[in-house]
């Protein structure tokens, strides 16, 4: 009869939330394995059970954090339209950081010093993007978008939607700025401009 887990995936989230909520609020020296145990309500044999080491905990961090947010992504149903697909796609990145902004801060910056992902999170955190890709390839393919590089339509994209959700994170936004209603007209404008003429 085999051993009962004493450690489930419903720890390891919560552990994992609990982390990337301490380097969110206090930075990376704030993240101890015994703390982090302590305010889980479990053991450090539990932490050490479930990642190993404090940079198998980071990895498992940036992995969660995109496997969320790639579900997220892939969730969005395409319409054809390439440029509401990427105001769509846009409105789900937004959606994934505002509901894990301790995670976002791992994903997309270098918030805990000399982490390096390892090769399968970083598979895992280039697939995440592959709606966005697929959209832009489809929309070159079709004539709609103008003939570039995808990965140049991508990257724009990206850092458009990157650049405004970071601002509204850090705070950093002014107080007369709408975002619920500024954020879908940037990004429409910035997919239309990869319309053909």
């Amino acid at each position: 009869m085999p051993r009962p887990r004493t450690h489930d995936e419903a720890l390891r989230l919560k552990l994992l939330d609990r982390a990337g909520e301490l380097i969110s609020a206090d930075g990376p020296k704030a993240l101890s394995l015994r703390k982090l145990a302590a305010e889980a309500g479990t053991s450090t044999t539990a932490v050490y059970s479930l990642f190993g080491s404090k940079p198998d905990l980071v990895n498992a961090l940036y992995m969660e954090g995109f496997r969320r947010f790639g579900s997220r992504m892939a969730a969005v149903t395409r319409s054809g339209d390439p440029v509401a697909d990427l105001v769509a796609l846009g409105a789900a990145y937004r959606a994934s950081a505002l509901a894990d902004p301790h995670l976002y801060a791992i994903m997309f910056t270098k918030s805990v010093p000399g982490f390096e992902p390892n090769e399968e999170a970083e598979k895992l955190a280039r697939s995440s993007l592959a709606p966005l890709q697929e959209v832009i390839s489809a929309a070159i393919a079709a004539g709609i978008f103008v003939d570039v590089p995808a990965e140049t339509i991508a990257v724009s994209c990206w850092g458009i939607v990157h650049g405004l959700v970071s601002l509204e994170l850090t705070g950093n936004l002014p107080d007369e700025f709408s975002v619920s209603g500024a954020y879908e007209t940037a990004l429409r404008a910035n997919a239309s401009g990869w319309l053909r003429p």
